[in-house]
């Protein structure tokens, strides 16, 4: 079964927080120069999110590491780059921290067939029997409504991880843990927390860091349960990139598709975190519509 994401996951959110527009011009000619992270309330910040020690074997990102998104076709980084996500199908880059990227919560767009034949029951259904679809990808939900679902997706999505760790990657990222977002109700963050628990298990026996993908308002949860960085999708463009901040000590990876994200990121967080700016499909150096910017 293909793991190959559709490449163009856009940053979803059910209420988007109003992001001033900054001028892309001026950011470009001061070499988008950014602050050093602190929030600009006054207020203090929450308290650090403690968790679940780490296996020795594990090794943690640094913060503000020179970044790549890969996931739409493995390429030469380009200097300066320290670590690259990549998907699971492609090797990780030589002398690089390495994320392995897993669609860990919905099924790819070209596999429903094989979650049909194989595990029909671990598919989230609709009231009349179909799949409920996260219809913007294409991606039938898996269902984590229970605790047997559970442990037989971690049996199958755990391969997956060990696959990583077998290929030489350092971490994974375990994408869609906002999946109850888009299931009708039929699934609750505790759903997919519990399964996300499962992964980050699975991940550390493997000894690989993993990464919450998304889900800003389940930062500090997921660091509770072990997550241990973040990959995020345009948290410049939508306010959201000192959630994950606080929660993971700065070991966050930014993705942003639009230059008023990358900005917003920048700006703010530059000096702190890991951020990139790519084309919206991901598209490798040297096809056409490939872009790819930093601070």
């Amino acid at each position: 079964m293909d793991s190959h994401r559709t490449p163009g996951r856009a940053r979803r959110s059910l209420m988007p927080k109003a992001v001033p527009l900054i001028g892309v011009l001026a950011l470009l000619a001061a070499g988008c120069t950014a602050g050093d992270g602190e929030e600009e309330s006054g207020e203090p910040a929450p308290p650090a999110v403690s968790a679940p020690p780490l296996p020795g074997s594990v090794r943690l990102p640094a913060p503000h590491m020179g970044f790549d998104y890969q996931i739409g076709g493995p390429y030469p980084p380009a200097p300066g780059v320290q670590a690259v996500s990549r998907d699971r199908t492609a090797p990780p880059a030589p002398g690089l921290y390495n994320i392995c990227y897993v669609n860990a919560f919905q099924a790819q767009p070209d596999a429903t067939g094989w979650w049909r034949t194989n595990h029909p029951d671990l598919l989230l259904l609709d009231s009349s029997g179909r799949p409920v679809t996260d219809k913007q990808w294409n991606e039938a939900l898996l269902d984590v409504s229970t605790p047997a679902k559970r442990d037989r997706l971690a049996g199958i999505v755990g391969e997956w991880i060990d696959g990583c760790a077998a290929a030489g990657y350092q971490a994974v990222e375990a994408d869609n843990l906002d999946s109850h977002e888009r299931s009708g109700g039929r699934l609750t963050p505790e759903d997919d927390l519990a399964f996300g628990r499962l992964l980050v298990d699975r991940a550390h026996r493997a000894g690989l860091a993993i990464g919450q993908k998304n889900a800003a308002e389940l930062a500090r949860r997921g660091r509770g349960i072990g997550f241990d960085f973040a990959v995020t999708e345009e948290c410049g463009q939508y306010d959201e990139c000192g959630d994950y901040a606080t929660a993971f000590d700065d070991r966050v990876f930014v993705i942003e598709y639009r230059q008023s994200g990358l900005a917003a990121a920048c700006k703010a967080y530059g000096r702190a975190l890991s951020i990139v700016l790519r084309d919206l499909d991901v598209r490798p150096a040297g096809e056409s519509g490939h872009v790819r910017r930093t601070c």
